[in-house]
């Protein structure tokens, strides 16, 4: 599995990022250009995912992880984002709500 950092996801530009938390954790703050396709229902939304690569991320890192094991499995040129979206606050980056 391929993986970033979130100094090195704030460098990117072009790249899609999708977030997998759920509806309530990404409404009180996400990396600003996150879309938001819940891990719980990533399976039935295939088909709103990105060509090409993109980036994924949650809160820490775990659930993005596993989202982008399963993603490769299927062909799909995903990247994990470590430390998530809680790093990415952490750091003091900035925060869309």
């Amino acid at each position: 599995m391929r993986t970033i950092t979130v100094e090195q996801l704030r460098a990117r530009e072009g790249v899609p990022l999708i977030d997998v938390r759920e509806p309530d954790e990404f409404a009180a703050g996400r990396v600003p250009g996150a879309v938001n396709l819940p891990m719980s229902h990533i399976g039935e939304r295939l088909d709103e995912l990105p060509d090409g690569e993109f980036d994924v991320i949650c809160a820490i890192g775990g659930r993005s992880g596993r989202v982008v094991e399963a993603l490769e499995a299927r062909g799909y040129d995903a990247i994990n984002v470590e430390g998530g979206t809680n790093g990415w606050i952490a750091a003091g980056f900035p925060v869309e709500r």
